[in-house]
C-alpha cells in the first residue's frame, strides 16, 4: 500500500488543486477496467477506496469511463472527468449522457459539459464568505448541498463548500465540478471558485448552454 492506502495498479490524482499545488479532490483511477468487470466489483472497490469518486477506464483510446461514489454509480461527475481527461490526454470522453470535450490550456485541464447532466443539488447562497467558512459540518437535511457566497462579485470570485449528504461516509467534498457547473449556469457568468480547504475551480458558460469547467490536476500516486 502507499500513502493514499490504495492497492497497486490504481492511480490517484488530485483534481482542482489550488494555485500553490495543494488540496484538490482525490480521485482514484483504475486504468484497466477489465480488472473489475462487473458493477458489483467496481462498487466494492470504490467503497474500499473511500474517495468521493473512483473512475474505471473501459477504453483508454475512446475515453469510455465508468464512475462510482462509495455508494453508487454516477452517469456524470465533474472532477473525475477533468482528472481522467488530463491523465489519458484525450480530447473526447464517452459517457452514457453524451460526449465530453476536453482540452489542456497551460496548467489547467478543461471539459465542456451540459448543466442538465449534473445530479440535482441545492445551491444555497450565504451572506458572506466568512459564514461559509464558519460551517463545522453538513447543515441538517438530505441531498446534495452547495453553499456559496461572493468573495468579490465584480470579479466573479466565489467561496463555496459542498456537502453530499448521501450517507456514504463523505461528509464534505473538497472540490465539486458538477456543483460549480450548476452555479455557473444559474448565474450565467464565469466564476473563480475557492472550495473546501483551498481548491480552485474555474468555469465559463458558453452561448450554446454548455459550461467549461477547468482546474489543475496533479498525479499523487502512480499505480
Amino acid at each position: 500500500m502507499n500513502d493514499y492506502d490504495v492497492p497497486a495498479g490504481i492511480d490517484v490524482l488530485r483534481v482542482f488543486c489550488g494555485p500553490d499545488g495543494r488540496h484538490g479532490n482525490a480521485l482514484g483511477v483504475v486504468r484497466d477496467g477489465r480488472d473489475h468487470p462487473d458493477e458489483a466489483s467496481r462498487q466494492e472497490l470504490a467503497r474500499r477506496l473511500g474517495f468521493s469518486e473512483t473512475v474505471f477506464v473501459d477504453d483508454p483510446e475512446r475515453g469510455h469511463l465508468d464512475i462510482y461514489t462509495p455508494g453508487f454509480r454516477l452517469p456524470f461527475a465533474g472532477h473525475p472527468l477533468v482528472g481522467a481527461a488530463w491523465l489519458l490526454d484525450l480530447e473526447v470522453l464517452e459517457l452514457s449522457v453524451g460526449e465530453v470535450f476536453a482540452r489542456q490550456d497551460g496548467e489547467f485541464s478543461w471539459i465542456t459539459v451540459r448543466p442538465e447532466w449534473a445530479p440535482p443539488r441545492t445551491l444555497e447562497r450565504y451572506g458572506s464568505a466568512a459564514e461559509v467558512e464558519a460551517l463545522t459540518g453538513p447543515p441538517p437535511g438530505e441531498g446534495g448541498l452547495y453553499v456559496w457566497a461572493w468573495e468579490d462579485e465584480a470579479a466573479g470570485r466565489v467561496r463555496a463548500r459542498a456537502f453530499p449528504r448521501r450517507g456514504d461516509g463523505i461528509d464534505e467534498d473538497e472540490a465539486t465540478g458538477a456543483a460549480a457547473l450548476l452555479l455557473s449556469a444559474r448565474l450565467n457568468r464565469a466564476l473563480n471558485i475557492r472550495q473546501g480547504r483551498g481548491s480552485q475551480i474555474l468555469t465559463a458558460p458558453a452561448p450554446d448552454g454548455t459550461v467549461e469547467i477547468g482546474g489543475r490536476v496533479l498525479l499523487a500516486v502512480q499505480g
